[in-house]
């Protein structure tokens, strides 16, 4: 893992539904964790516990509740019976909660309170690292551009102001997490390119799942040359293995070309579910 990367204090990990973008979150905070950084992995489906619990030894999870962030937020900006009173309200929060953009806006702020040295919530102890579990690719770059968008329309005023301070900090690293298959590695590359005219870009990019690639030219050759017979399968599996791991590789180089020494790879575990042993196993390939 990129020294320089756990330097920062906000980082994104974001892809294609269904690459393992919650695994590398997860793997990357145990990762900082176990350098002695005290660290918060954030998910923004708000479908989590909302409180932020501790997992592990210097390790936190959060899942961000916009409602919450919003009630969170009136009663520290307003203050006083007034923020009580505008929290509570449900006709208040159903019309900010219609505002296009806003449940996005408070999902970032939260993210943003999470990040800060001293943090606005009271007797919240700061983090060295906040790891946001961003939505898939298509949502998160729109997510990305929300705070830009406000502070443009807003001009002045608290939400221009706090849309300005969010989106400096989301110049802080973006990871991305694909698996070695075309349609995940090419929106990885559209993505990135989506990036870049936001003036943003990739830190690392985790190249998930891939398979190992057990045999050179010359063992290729000599399973070729084997007979198939249906009471030995080992020869079939065998090249199908074999011509996965070269497609993979094919996919892998792509993603070099772009990205060079910002690309990583994890192994692809051969294990029904993923467990603490696994995460740490993640982990210690990120370290590494």
């Amino acid at each position: 893992m990129p020294s320089e990367l756990l330097q920062r204090r906000l980082i994104f990990v974001t892809g294609k539904g269904g690459v393992g973008k919650s695994t590398v979150a997860s793997a990357l905070g145990m990762a900082a964790s176990q350098q002695g950084l005290r660290t918060i992995v954030a998910d923004l489906t708000g479908e989590g516990d909302a409180e932020e619990t501790e997992i592990a030894p210097n390790l936190y999870r959060l899942s961000v509740d916009p409602q919450s962030a919003m009630e969170e937020y009136l009663t520290l900006k307003v203050g006083g019976a007034a923020g009580q009173l505008l929290s509570q309200s449900r006709l208040f929060g159903a019309l900010a909660m219609a505002t296009p953009g806003m449940r996005e806006l408070l999902s970032l702020g939260k993210v943003w309170e999470l990040s800060q040295p001293r943090r606005r919530t009271p007797d919240a102890e700061p983090y060295d690292l906040t790891i946001v579990d961003a939505p898939a690719s298509g949502h998160g770059v729109a997510l990305l551009r929300t705070p830009s968008t406000f502070a443009e329309i807003a001009k002045v005023g608290p939400i221009a102001s706090q849309a300005s301070a969010i989106d400096q900090t989301l110049k802080d690293p973006q990871v991305a997490v694909a698996v070695p298959e075309e349609l995940a590695v090419s929106e990885t590359l559209e993505l990135d390119e989506a990036l870049e005219q936001m003036q943003l870009r990739f830190d690392t990019v985790v190249l998930n799942a891939v398979h190992p690639d057990r045999f050179d030219d010359a063992d290729r050759a000599t399973l070729a040359s084997l007979p198939a017979h249906p009471s030995a399968p080992q020869v079939a599996l065998s090249l199908a293995a074999d011509a996965r791991a070269l497609t993979e590789l094919t996919q892998r180089d792509l993603l070099c070309e772009r990205f060079g020494e910002r690309l990583r790879t994890l192994p692809f575990l051969f294990t029904a579910q993923l467990g603490q042993a696994e995460l740490q196993l993640l982990a210690q390939e990120l370290a590494e």
